[in-house]
């Protein structure tokens, strides 16, 4: 697995699993008994609801544990003026003619349509450690290939509004 995060997603996850331990847990296993408190469990549609849900929550607890566990931490180790995690880059993409804007983040806080590029993209691994002016060749999965010149990066201090992605 070895995801690779940031302290701050660290926090996150552990919220995260603190909420579904202490309020989500709870409720499903009070969901299932009041189910199992129906009676006939052969043909008891809330029952097995009720049970699929707690099995959802605990495997998601489990899956983010493991996510942790196996963490490669990125820490920031670059110049002020480098592409870094959680920075806002405009880059121009020379094949399409255009301004692209995005913010480099963790795979698991990637959200493509709204800007937000994993660092283990093609474009986040092309641009990553580079320089406001630098021309940089971006190879896609298939084989494909174009340049885009780094035209501005802006620190981002503040990353409390990205979510973490549920898988």
């Amino acid at each position: 697995m070895y995801d690779k995060l940031t302290e701050s997603d660290i926090e996150k996850i552990k919220k995260e699993i603190e909420h579904r331990k202490l309020v989500v847990r709870p409720e499903a296993i009070q969901a299932v008994k009041e189910a199992r408190a129906q009676g006939d469990l052969s043909e008891n549609f809330e029952y097995y609801a009720a049970k699929r849900e707690k099995n959802i929550n605990e495997s998601r607890i489990r899956y983010l544990e493991n996510m942790i566990k196996t963490a490669d931490i990125i820490e920031s180790n670059v110049s002020e003026d480098e592409v870094d995690m959680n920075n806002t880059v405009v880059l121009f993409n020379e094949r399409t003619g255009k301004d692209m804007t995005m913010r480099i983040v963790t795979t698991i806080r990637a959200k493509p349509f709204k800007g937000l590029i994993s660092i283990e993209s093609p474009i986040g691994q092309a641009i990553y450690h580079h320089k406001v002016g630098e021309r940089l060749q971006v190879t896609l999965d298939n084989g494909e290939s174009y340049y885009v010149v780094i035209r501005s990066i802006e620190k981002t201090v503040d990353d409390s509004d990205d979510e973490i992605s549920s898988y």
